[in-house]
């Protein structure tokens, strides 16, 4: 396994926020984890990626205990995020957001070999390298920070909510672009409240709720499952 998560526990001082949580993250795979506001799903990536300490459990990332590793080694190690609420740098231009995602990187031709990927990923982001971020559209703004994630060229990207505040049109362009970028050899972890677009790509998805695993299977299992129908996908 690329990511095991064994018996993660964390807490926000007083409030329990994750109950020993058991994922797994197989090379090669798109796994979705579902589940509502509040249930626990960005707490579980900012675990993943070291922005929250864990209070219990352990993390395993290709084979390597990452556990109690800081954020940005993590990064070196082969995990990028691309967070909720996208978190681009609004003063610098597209291009220079894109560096920013390279910073742990040394080899100049391998930087603008990975630029020119985002560019055939997001052309969008082409046609404005030179505008700041903070001019972009809600859509160009969530290409522009998955292809920062992309620039570190990562084993494994987390994307949390990848669709947040997109029109229609956009969202089934960004998962399409979510898949490209799989089969193009990247591990995907992608934490999303759009539980029908997750759960038809994903090769495997966990439902999280009040911070425990409650379900597991694969995307399509899980898709028609019943009681997932029910809560998360707006049908009985």
């Amino acid at each position: 396994m690329l990511l095991e998560l064994d018996n993660i526990s964390l807490a926000y001082g007083r409030i329990q926020a994750l109950h020993g949580i058991n994922l797994t993250v197989g090379e090669g795979e798109i796994v979705a984890l579902i589940g509502a506001n509040g249930a626990g799903k960005s707490t579980t990536m900012r675990a993943i990626s070291g922005l929250r300490p864990v209070s219990q459990g352990t993390i395993k990332f290709d084979g390597q205990d990452i556990t109690k590793m800081r954020a940005d080694l993590r990064v070196v190690r082969g995990v990028s995020q691309s967070p909720e609420g996208r978190g681009i740098f609004p003063g610098m231009t597209v291009r220079e957001n894109l560096e920013m995602g390279a910073y742990t990187r040394r080899v100049r031709a391998e930087i603008d070999e990975d630029m020119e990927r985002v560019f055939g990923l997001f052309p969008r982001l082409k046609e404005r390298e030179k505008q700041s971020g903070g001019t972009l559209s809600g859509g160009e703004q969530q290409m522009l920070a998955v292809g920062r994630a992309l620039m570190s060229r990562p084993k494994l990207l987390l994307l949390d909510e990848p669709s947040m505040g997109l029109a229609p049109m956009l969202i089934q362009q960004i998962f399409d672009i979510v898949v490209e970028i799989n089969q193009q050899g990247t591990t995907i972890l992608l934490v999303e409240q759009n539980a029908q677009q997750a759960l038809s790509r994903a090769h495997r998805a966990y439902v999280l709720e009040t911070g425990r695993i409650v379900k597991e299977g694969t995307g399509a299992e899980l898709l028609h499952d019943p009681a997932v129908k029910d809560a998360y996908l707006g049908v009985a």
